[in-house]
């Protein structure tokens, strides 16, 4: 499974549309660009409808300019959905298996992890219900009760 310790990570400034989707195209495996491209679009825009607020503005800075137009041109939702509650619908709408979807979409968000940076993922994760962390390639710990 490519999800992994290792992330990628890009310089700043955000890259363009073609490396965005080449880094998903390789931590997903996918046999093509148009693939990763179909994921991308898929997850981003289910992104953006999670997302808010500064969190929301801060991620589309960092990223290249079509995934931020994918991201923000989304209405966010009243009451975000947790991880599970995410790949469930973006598997309805794509007509994918929940298999499937779940591993596009911790592919697409575990490139969007690395552009977001530790403390922008620390604060977006912040704002999201459970499940997310691992999406984002992330170990989702829970607090004693």
């Amino acid at each position: 499974m490519p999800h992994g310790p290792h992330q990628t990570v890009f310089p700043t400034p955000a890259p363009a549309w073609t490396q965005f989707l080449e880094a998903v195209r390789y931590q997903g495996v996918y046999p093509t660009r148009e693939r990763a491209e179909e994921a991308a679009r898929l997850v981003l825009a289910g992104l953006g409808r999670q997302l808010g607020g500064e969190g929301r503005v801060a991620l589309a800075a960092r990223l290249p300019a079509e995934a931020a137009r994918l991201l923000v041109r989304e209405i966010p939702a009243t009451t975000p959905l947790t991880g599970q509650e995410l790949v469930a619908e973006l598997a309805a709408h794509s007509g994918a298996s929940l298999a499937t979807t779940r591993w596009d979409t911790g592919s697409v968000l575990t490139v969007v992890a690395g552009l977001a940076g530790p403390d922008l993922l620390d604060d977006l994760l912040d704002q999201l219900p459970p499940g997310h962390a691992l999406l984002f390639g992330r170990a989702e710990l829970s607090q004693p009760a």
